[in-house]
C-alpha cells in the first residue's frame, strides 16, 4: 500500500516586530531633523560671518536664512524624485537612499571652506548642499510616516503615526544640545565672538555636529535595512495596482486632496519654524535689530528645556486623534495657534519683556512654552492625516508633495519673513503672521472630511 506524502505548509515570514518599525521610523526621522536643525543653528549663529560679508548684520542674517530657505524649495522635488521609487518599489529602499542623501551632505557642510578662503565659491557651495539636504528630506517624511501607518493597528494608527514626528524634538535636543556643550566647552559667545574668525569655535568646532552626522547615518541604515516591506504596500502590488508614473496619477486621481493637505500643514509649518529658526536670531539679536539681547547659551538653554513640551504634546496628539478624529482635534489646536499668534505682541514685545541679561527670563519661557506644546499637539498626527487622504498607489508621492509644497509656503518663507516683519514692524507683526496662517488652515480643515474610519488598504470610509 503506497503511502501519499503530505504537502508541506505554506511558508510565511514572520511579522515584523512593531519595535523594530517604531525603531526605524523614529531613527531616521531624528537623524534627518538633527541634520536639518542643525544648519538652522549654525545659520544664526556661525554662517553669516564665515560664508557672508558686507551689509549690516540684519543683511548677513538675511542672507544666510536665504540659503537655509533653499532647502525647503528643494523638498518637493524630493517628494517627487523619492515618491516615484517609493511607490514604484517600494517603502524600504526608498527611505535608505532618502537617508543616505541627507547624511552626505551634512557630512560635506562640515568640511566647506569658508568666504574668507575661497570667496563667492563659499556661499554657492553652501546652498547647493543645503538644497541636497532638502531633497533627502523631502523623501524621507513620507516614507517614515508611511512605514508607520502601513503597519498600523486598527483604531491606533495615529498613535503608532506619532513616532516618526517623535524625530522632530529629539533631533532638535541633540542638535542644539550639542551646539551647547561645544560652546560651552570652547567658550563661544555669539555676542561677543562672532566678529572673531581666529576664535576655534568659528575655525573648527562649528563643524564638528556636521561631521559627527554621517556616525547617526550608519546607524539608521542599520537599522532600516532589518526592515521588510509594509504590508499594505505588498497587497497594493500583488493586486498589480502600482502605476507606472506615481506623479501623474496624482495629480490625476488626488489633486485637490494634494492641495488641502498642502494648507492643513500650513499653519503647523510657520509655528514649527517660528519656534526653532527665528526665535533663535530674534531671542540673541541685538537691541537696536529688534531683539532681547539674550546670550546665545542662555536662549539656547531655553529652547532645550521648553522643546521637552513639544516632545511630551506629540504622543498626546496621538491619542486626541484616534480619539476625536484628525480633523475635529486639529480644528481646536489650530484655534488655540492662531490666538497664540495674536498674543505675539503682548508676551513677547521687548519693551514687555526687557532686554539682555537683566530679561524677563521667566516671560520668555512661558511664550516658548505654549508654543512649543502648541508644535507637539499639531505636528503629532499630522503624519496620520496626511497619508490617509491618498489611495496606496500614489501615497508616497501625494503625502509627500502637500507636506513639502506646503514646507515652502509655511516654513522656507517664514524666517526671512519673520526678521523683515519684526525689524519694520516689531514682533506683534510676526504674530500676525502666525495667525494668518492658522486661518487658512482652518478654512481648509473645515472643508476637508474626517479621515479618522478610512481603509488604507480599501480607501473606502467606514
Amino acid at each position: 500500500m503506497s503511502s501519499v506524502a503530505a504537502p508541506e505548509a505554506p511558508t510565511t515570514t514572520p511579522p515584523v516586530p512593531r519595535s523594530r518599525v517604531i525603531l526605524a521610523s523614529l531613527m531616521g526621522t531624528t537623524i534627518e531633523f538633527y541634520d536639518f536643525y542643525i544648519y538652522a543653528t549654525a545659520a544664526v549663529a556661525v554662517f553669516p560671518a564665515l560664508f557672508f560679508t558686507g551689509g549690516n548684520d540684519t543683511a548677513k542674517l538675511l542672507a544666510s536664512m536665504a540659503t537655509f530657505g533653499a532647502a525647503f524649495i528643494a523638498r518637493p522635488i524630493g517628494s517627487i524624485v523619492f515618491g516615484h521609487f517609493g511607490d514604484r518599489i517600494g517603502r524600504k529602499a526608498t527611505l535608505v537612499g532618502a537617508l543616505l542623501t541627507m547624511g552626505l551632505a551634512t557630512f560635506l557642510i562640515g568640511l566647506l571652506p569658508t568666504y574668507h578662503q575661497v570667496g563667492i565659491w563659499a556661499p554657492a557651495m553652501l546652498t547647493i548642499l543645503r538644497f541636497t539636504q532638502g531633497l533627502g528630506l523631502g523623501g524621507e517624511w513620507s516614507g517614515a510616516a508611511l512605514l508607520a501607518t502601513e503597519y498600523a493597528q486598527e483604531g491606533k494608527r495615529a498613535r503608532a503615526a506619532m513616532w516618526p514626528q517623535l524625530g522632530a524634538p529629539f533631533g532638535f535636543i541633540l542638535a542644539n544640545g550639542f551646539m551647547l556643550l561645544l560652546t560651552i566647552f570652547m567658550g563661544f559667545n555669539s555676542a561677543k565672538n562672532a566678529g572673531e574668525l581666529n576664535h576655534s569655535f568659528l575655525v573648527w568646532g562649528w563643524r564638528v555636529p556636521f561631521l559627527f552626522s554621517i556616525l547617526m547615518v550608519l546607524v539608521g541604515l542599520y537599522v532600516r535595512f532589518k526592515l521588510e516591506e509594509t504590508p499594505v504596500f505588498k497587497q497594493a502590488a500583488e493586486r498589480n495596482e502600482k502605476v507606472k508614473t506615481p506623479l501623474a496619477e496624482a495629480f490625476k486621481v488626488a489633486w485637490w486632496p494634494m492641495i488641502q493637505g498642502t494648507f492643513i500643514m500650513l499653519a503647523t509649518y510657520v509655528l514649527f519654524y517660528l519656534m526653532t529658526a527665528w526665535i533663535l536670531s530674534f531671542g540673541i539679536g541685538k537691541v537696536e535689530s529688534g531683539g532681547l539681547a539674550i546670550p546665545y547659551r542662555t536662549f539656547l538653554v531655553i529652547q532645550l528645556i521648553t522643546i521637552l513640551l513639544f516632545a511630551a504634546m506629540v504622543p498626546v496628539s496621538g491619542w486626541l486623534a484616534d480619539k476625536f478624529g484628525r480633523r475635529s482635534s486639529q480644528l481646536v489646536i489650530t484655534a488655540g495657534i492662531l490666538v497664540f499668534g495674536l498674543s505675539f505682541g503682548i508676551l513677547m514685545n521687548p519693551a514687555n519683556v526687557g532686554t539682555g541679561a537683566d530679561a524677563n527670563i521667566l516671560r520668555i519661557i512661558v511664550f516658548m512654552a505654549i508654543g512649543m506644546a502648541l508644535m507637539g499637539l499639531t505636528f503629532g498626527s499630522m503624519s496620520a492625516y496626511l497619508p490617509e487622504l491618498f489611495p496606496t498607489n500614489v501615497r508616497y508621492t501625494a503625502s509627500g508633495i502637500s507636506y513639502n509644497v506646503a514646507s515652502i509656503l509655511g516654513a522656507a518663507l517664514t524666517p526671512y519673513a519673520a526678521v523683515w516683519l519684526n525689524s519694520h514692524g516689531g514682533v506683534g507683526a510676526v504674530g500676525f503672521y502666525l495667525a494668518g496662517a492658522a486661518v487658512l488652515t482652518i478654512i481648509f480643515m473645515a472643508i476637508t472630511h474626517e479621515t479618522r474610519g478610512v481603509d488604507l488598504n480599501t480607501m473606502a470610509r467606514k
